[in-house]
């Protein structure tokens, strides 16, 4: 019997994890589940939030239940970095379509591709201006409204120019954008004949709207960056910089002022470990590194980490999984495990402006359960998957793998069928 025929589940009957759990009540209890300090725990959802945290077994039986036995369960992750807009575009022949139905489907694939990844939220950058004017923006929009109740998705309006002449009619759209409902004020100031006043206009238009800003800057100048850190300080709800892969070419002293800087200031970095993405126009130059977290973590900085492009132009082959990107830090020794995943998790659900997520009583029900037993095991080999999104379960992986007979798993006893 497949998934979607499957009968409702009882009362305090455990549901596998492989099924999607309803409740007439809207409560649902994770049965078993292991938690990041080794617990073992049930845990009670309901009204978007949870209710209870216990020992395993000790939870009343009300509304349905999922066994998660074999599962770690976590804050899920979110993406504060994405170009949806562009996303899945690498194959196409010749220039990618940028009609508005285009540009919604993209979009609402690419964020159901992140959230079956544990992605309940995600900030999309999406250029305006230019021929397209903001009916991509538009498009993106329409996407976040048809998603809603599956994930959070939050629009980011990235005009070319700002200043001089040329900047009057990207000035205006991007009022416009805001005005359409664009949360966040975005660019790249790398690309402006006037970084510092690309900012400038940025900010003044972020505090008279109090909208975040965020923006593309590869961060390779010490002086810009220091700059930009001097204009930034105080404004909320926030600012952001990303990917900031320059630092790793600089000094290492250089680089830490600089740290010290932003971190006064209170300026997040998010950081690209995949390599650079569609904002940066640098296509075909991948970096090898990215920003330099320990470094930045060390001086107080906010670093959250991101996925970039999505089989793009600008990365053909981009997952916009946060867990890949949570492995990678910790791959190239920018990370513990631990931290990579704080990363993905806490550190970019704060860039992003939404509420912190415990597996405590009274947080969000915003949760990933990953088949595993420890942080690092999962960033390795994090296959199976619940993603769990205001308190119900709205996407699910599940993954076996099987091996033929082989001397080998007789002589060593070696399971021929393994859940990952």
């Amino acid at each position: 019997m497949s998934d979607s025929s499957s009968p409702q589940p009882q009362p305090g009957k455990p549901v596998g994890p492989g099924r999607f759990a309803r409740s007439e009540s809207g409560a649902l209890v994770l049965c078993g589940a292991r938690l990041a300090d080794g617990r073992t725990v049930d845990v009670r959802l309901g009204g978007g939030r949870i209710e209870a945290v216990g020992t395993a077994g000790s939870l009343a039986p009300q509304g349905a239940r999922v066994d998660l036995a074999g599962y770690l369960l976590l804050p899920a992750p979110a993406e504060p970095h994405a170009h949806c807009d562009t996303a899945l575009t690498a194959d196409s022949d010749g220039p990618a379509s940028r009609s508005p139905e285009d540009v919604q489907r993209r979009t609402t694939e690419a964020a159901l591709l992140q959230l079956g990844h544990g992605a309940t939220a995600s900030r999309s950058h999406v250029r305006i201006g230019d021929v397209q004017g903001l009916r991509s923006l538009e498009a993106v929009l329409q996407a976040r409204r048809s998603l809603r109740g599956l994930a959070d998705l939050a629009a980011v309006a990235v005009p070319r120019v700002l200043t001089g002449v040329a900047g009057a009619d990207g000035l205006a759209m991007l009022r416009d954008a805001v005005k359409m409902g664009a949360s966040v004020i975005g660019g790249c100031p790398d690309l402006d004949p006037d970084p510092a006043g690309y900012v400038e206009t940025v900010l003044e238009l972020a505090g008279e709207h109090g909208c975040p800003v965020d923006l593309h800057t590869d961060g390779d100048d010490p002086a810009r960056l220091a700059r930009f850190a001097a204009m930034s300080g105080g404004l909320r709800p926030g600012v952001a910089l990303g990917p900031c892969a320059g630092m790793a070419r600089m000094p290492r002293s250089v680089a830490a002022r600089v740290a010290e800087q932003l971190a006064a200031a209170g300026v997040a970095v998010v950081c690209l470990p995949q390599g650079d993405c569609t904002g940066l126009e640098r296509y075909g130059s991948r970096v090898s590194r990215p920003a330099p977290v320990r470094l930045l973590r060390a001086a107080g900085v906010q670093v959250a980490a991101g996925s970039g492009a999505l089989r793009d132009v600008a990365n053909p082959v981009g997952r916009g999984d946060p867990l890949e990107a949570a492995y990678l830090l910790a791959s190239l020794g920018e990370a513990t495990p631990e931290a990579a995943y704080e990363s993905v998790s806490s550190a970019a659900r704060a860039t992003l402006g939404l509420p912190e997520v415990r597996v405590e009583a009274g947080f969000p029900a915003e949760l990933l359960a990953v088949r595993g037993e420890r942080i690092a095991g999962v960033l390795s080999l994090a296959y199976s998957r619940i993603v769990i999104h205001r308190g119900r379960v709205v996407a699910r992986t599940s993954a076996v793998r099987e091996y033929c007979d082989s001397a080998a798993d007789v002589a060593l006893e070696l399971p021929r069928q393994s859940q990952r």
